[in-house]
């Protein structure tokens, strides 16, 4: 492990130790595969913000050199992107952090890292030739920036040795069926959308939708054949319900593509699918929780995966610090307000108290809020901005999300994993989201506090939106809102005492 000494002194210090979760990462995964089970399979669990990341970065970006020094060939591929090894993401925000700080890890050995999110892939028809496409066919198909950001251009042959791309599957799907490969799943989802707003036949909606809208499959732009580990990141979000399909798909493609297919398997076993799977690269899975449909998912298909585990699994860290703030009876989004100006209040205090007055303004704690709906992300901003105080309101559609990097979350994400260094100074104190960010994302130690407004779904979601705070030993401060009294009120004392229930 000798190469990655340096960018790990440069990343994490010089007197940094590893977490449980590393040192259990260090025991087993950095030893040499046998001949007999070439393959590993492994699930790292650990709490939020005990650094899985490196647990699993460092083991394969060693591995990817050692078989590079080894003078192994790679298969040859007419497709323009051919990685060694894939990350799979819930979303493009946690795609570009883990590329950038792949990439930090990576420059002194010279591996080569790209991060796919959707706004990198340019869409033209296959019999376009405008001037814009002549243009992009002849200019590389790659930016090489900071965070590793990739853009690929339809209809390019020249191949591209990658060595790791970082992406969501169905992006991943995307460059490798070629984009549009779904259209016809999507139009009838569009469909149905269309017939339970109107009452109108779904078949008849199909056809009313885009009459005259013709749909064409890009030329597949990223071939599998060289990849030798996959590595699924929050795995109990990428095999729940919302993505499990298209994540069971792309690990078949690639099974299929290094010559050993294997079936589309359904999460919830059936009695008519209980074989086990092994798939032909390594399989790596690492997640803050490991709720029962995992569990049983990798029981039934995965029985000789080894689970590596922190004594702290499903615990809040014990940096973190819970409250339970009562809504006033009133207006809840000035409930919010008040709680936000008093932590303000307080930053105030202790900076009257340990600074010379006039020398320093004082230094405004960073606070995270989450809702449940999109609709309240919208209401609550109006409200604070309305009061003065500025905001980042943050849910699925923003068109911030768009524009192929996470400058729209300036001053929130640890600088450190971004690969750049962000001056917090001038950005929003507020972030205002849905549980779209509170998963895998590394937040800066300036988040110090995070406020849920919105009951969870469950627990498990309690535990991913707590975790933005409180991240690798920092202190922080997890206000939850509720009834005191009233209608109501029971629920929120139940969720005060499974809330108790999760303190480390």
């Amino acid at each position: 492990m000798m190469p990655h000494i340096a960018s790990l002194r440069e990343t994490l210090g010089g007197d940094a130790t590893p977490t449980a979760i590393q040192a259990l990462s260090l025991k087993h995964l950095f030893k040499r595969p046998d001949l007999e089970a070439r393959w590993k399979e492994y699930l790292l669990a650990s709490e939020t913000g005990s650094g899985k990341s490196i647990a699993y970065l460092l083991p394969l970006l060693q591995d990817l050199k050692r078989i590079e020094f080894e003078g192994s060939s790679r298969k040859s591929s007419s497709r323009s992107l051919n990685p060694r090894a894939l990350i799979l993401a819930p979303t493009h925000e946690l795609s570009r952090q883990l590329a950038g700080f792949a990439k930090n890890l990576s420059h002194v050995i010279k591996l080569r890292v790209m991060c796919a999110s959707r706004a990198n892939t340019q869409s033209t028809a296959r019999n376009s030739r405008t001037a814009s496409r002549m243009k992009a066919t002849v200019e590389d198909v790659f930016d090489n920036g900071e965070n590793g950001e990739m853009t690929t251009r339809s209809g390019g042959r020249s191949s591209h040795e990658v060595d790791l791309l970082v992406g969501t599957p169905m992006k991943l799907l995307e460059l490798e069926r070629g984009k549009g490969w779904n259209w016809e799943q999507r139009a009838r989802e569009r469909a149905l959308q269309i017939s339970a707003k109107s009452g109108e036949d779904p078949i008849a909606a199909q056809e009313h939708a885009d009459p005259a809208r013709k749909f064409w499959v890009d030329e597949p732009e990223m071939g599998l054949e060289n990849v030798e580990w996959v590595v699924v990141d929050e795995a109990d979000v990428l095999f729940d319900a919302d993505f499990e399909e298209s994540t069971r798909k792309l690990l078949a493609d690639i099974a299929s593509a290094r010559g050993h297919p294997v079936p589309v398997l359904p999460v919830r076993p059936t009695p008519d699918s209980p074989q086990p799977i092994s798939y032909p690269f390594n399989f790596l899975l690492t997640s803050a929780t490991i709720p029962n449909s995992l569990s049983n998912y990798l029981s039934t298909y995965h029985p000789t995966l080894v689970r590596l585990a922190s004594p702290k699994l499903h615990h809040l860290p014990s940096a973190l610090r819970t409250q339970h703030a009562k809504w006033t009876g009133g207006n809840k989004d000035a409930d919010i307000e008040r709680r936000i100006r008093r932590v303000w209040a307080e930053d105030a205090l202790v900076h009257a108290k340990s600074a010379i007055p006039g020398t320093s303004p004082v230094k405004l704690s960073k606070i995270i809020v989450f809702c449940n709906k999109r609709s309240k992300v919208e209401q609550l901003s109006d409200f604070l901005g309305n009061r003065g105080i500025n905001c980042v309101a943050l849910t699925g559609n923003a068109d911030s999300r768009k524009r192929g990097n996470n400058h729209h979350l300036d001053g929130f994400l640890n600088s450190s994993s971004e690969g750049d260094l962000v001056k917090s100074g001038c950005h929003p104190h507020v972030l205002i989201t849905t549980s779209l960010l509170s998963r895998g994302l590394d937040f800066s130690p300036e988040i110090k506090h995070v406020f849920i407004v919105d009951e969870p779904r469950n627990m498990i979601d309690f535990l991913h939106r707590a975790g933005r705070t409180g991240r690798a030993g920092e202190a922080g401060n997890v206000v939850v809102f509720g009834r005191g009294e009233g209608r109501g009120s029971g629920r929120t004392e139940d969720m005060r005492k499974r809330v108790s229930a999760l303190m480390a």
